[in-house]
């Protein structure tokens, strides 16, 4: 199979020609075809032609959620399926992509942790995964701006580190889908070998899945914790923050009876009090076999009270497209391959 023109980077387009890489870029991207040009070689659009694809992946299914969220089935060329969902948020839509299909982290509070991993998305993949949905998005709402993008779907970004790499890569092209920096977040489960890449990163957002402060307990609901514990992934994490001069998004699971007690309350503070971090609290999502449960609202909002009493920055994640199982730890695939006739 020929590769793909949608993992190209603006450096792999300046090495054909680098006058010619942004016309490429944006053609490549923002038009997703390459046309005779006058400002284009019709030897290199050719030779591109030949050696390059520009097929994009397909949605084979749409759900709609009643608050507006929309969750999306992404079929790539093997028919193999991921899950991508299109979230409102004020001034514009942010796109959570996922990054293989599957995944092998295991996380016990995540419905995609039941199915293990298939394999790893190419960079190309994860672009394209991108591309079809925000034009999708664009062809329903003409004044649209392109998306932001959160790694938070299907699978452990930092597991796939260098295709994910290379998609931010051309993400950041500011030739052609041009997001900036602040618009991409990537969250970890805790890969170690993959933190220690993201020096080598576009400098985005990274968010930590941390849902306790107590190793054992940590282990309990992300098995990795085990082999990669809190006392390896936080430092260099920190470190990156202060390099980077940005703030270390720490993801907290609130699950009902476990994890929000005084005691997790003094731990946080202990490990977090002075450092560049914000707590995103988010309230447990449940689905099919799972056997953790919701606090109620006043348990939530009593939980946030006590961080905050403690300096620490903290704010509470508005779940969305939950009744589409859509939300926060809720995507899964009931099967891993379909046929292109499949509808469900």
């Amino acid at each position: 199979m020929k590769q793909s023109l949608h993992e190209c980077t603006l450096a792999d387009l300046e090495s054909f020609s680098p006058k010619q890489a942004p016309l490429l870029s944006h053609m490549i991207f923002r038009e997703n075809a390459l046309n005779e040009h006058p400002n284009l070689s019709s030897k290199l659009v050719q030779k591109l032609k030949e050696d390059f694809q520009l097929t994009l992946p397909e949605i084979s299914q749409v759900h709609e959620s009643s608050d507006g969220t929309y969750k999306f089935m992404v079929r790539f060329s093997d028919q193999l399926e991921v899950e991508a969902v299109l979230i409102p948020f004020h001034r514009r839509y942010t796109i959570c992509l996922s990054t293989q299909v599957g995944c092998a982290m295991n996380c016990q509070f995540c419905y995609t942790g039941l199915q293990g991993l298939k394999r790893n998305l190419t960079a190309a993949e994860v672009v394209g995964q991108y591309l079809v949905v925000s034009n999708w998005w664009k062809d329903k709402n003409t004044e649209a701006l392109m998306p932001n993008i959160v790694f938070m779907g299907q699978g452990e970004p930092l597991h796939n580190a260098e295709a994910v790499k290379r998609a931010i890569e051309v993400f950041t092209n500011p030739h052609g889908i041009n997001l900036g920096q602040r618009q991409i977040t990537l969250s970890t489960a805790g890969y170690l070998p993959g933190i220690k890449k993201l020096t080598d990163f576009v400098p985005i957002n990274i968010a930590l899945s941390l849902h306790s402060p107590f190793e054992d307990q940590r282990t309990e609901l992300i098995p990795i914790n085990k082999s990669y514990p809190l006392s390896e992934i936080l430092p260099p994490l920190l470190e990156l923050g202060k390099k980077k001069k940005k703030f270390l998004t720490l993801e907290y699971l609130l699950i009902k009876d476990f994890n929000m007690s005084d005691l997790h309350v003094e731990r946080l503070s202990e490990l977090f009090s002075g450092e560049r971090v914000f707590f995103n609290l988010i309230p447990f999502n449940p689905f099919p076999e799972a056997r953790f449960e919701r606090p109620d609202p006043v348990e939530i909002d009593l939980f946030k009270e006590k961080l905050v009493s403690k300096n620490l920055r903290v704010m509470v994640r508005t779940t969305k497209g939950d009744d589409i199982l859509a939300a926060c730890g809720q995507l899964h695939l009931e099967k891993l391959r379909r046929t292109k006739n499949a509808n469900g």
